[in-house]
């Protein structure tokens, strides 16, 4: 799939992210659920917001792919944190978790601070939306 970006000058030059993506006619749109970062196996303790974030991101392009997209199918994500601080302060390590997973891809970006999430093992919870070319939308179903 690919976007036409859409950052209006008068917004100013965005860093990481892009103001608005306009998906061509024909795909699928495709809502991906907050994903986190913590495995329903593993405690998550000791994790970093950084490891966190990365392993999030994984699981979003999981779902995406499970649905026969890829990376750049993804218009827009949405991150929310418990802790900003904790997040301003470790950007250089979560810049490295985006591009190992996203590489140059910069959707539609928000970033949300939040008090807690629903598993409490959580620091950070990514979603976002894709839109899927009709010819490579996949046939999965829910379980």
């Amino acid at each position: 799939m690919t976007f036409e970006i859409r950052n209006p000058e008068a917004l100013g030059r965005p860093r990481g992210w892009n103001n608005g993506m306009l998906a061509p006619a024909g795909g699928r749109v495709l809502f991906v659920a907050g994903q986190i970062g913590v495995g329903p196996d593993a405690d998550g303790t000791g994790a970093t917001l950084a490891a966190q974030f990365g392993a999030a991101l994984a699981n979003v392009l999981c779902v995406v792919e499970e649905a026969g997209g890829t990376v750049a199918d993804i218009g827009r994500l949405t991150i929310y944190v418990t802790d900003m601080d904790a997040y301003r302060g470790s950007l250089a390590e979560v810049g490295a978790a985006y591009r190992t997973v996203f590489g140059k891809h910069f959707p539609a970006m928000a970033l949300v601070a939040v008090t807690e999430l629903v598993d409490p093992r959580a620091v950070v919870e990514v979603e976002a939306t894709a839109v899927i070319p009709q010819a490579r939308s996949g046939e999965g179903q829910a379980t």
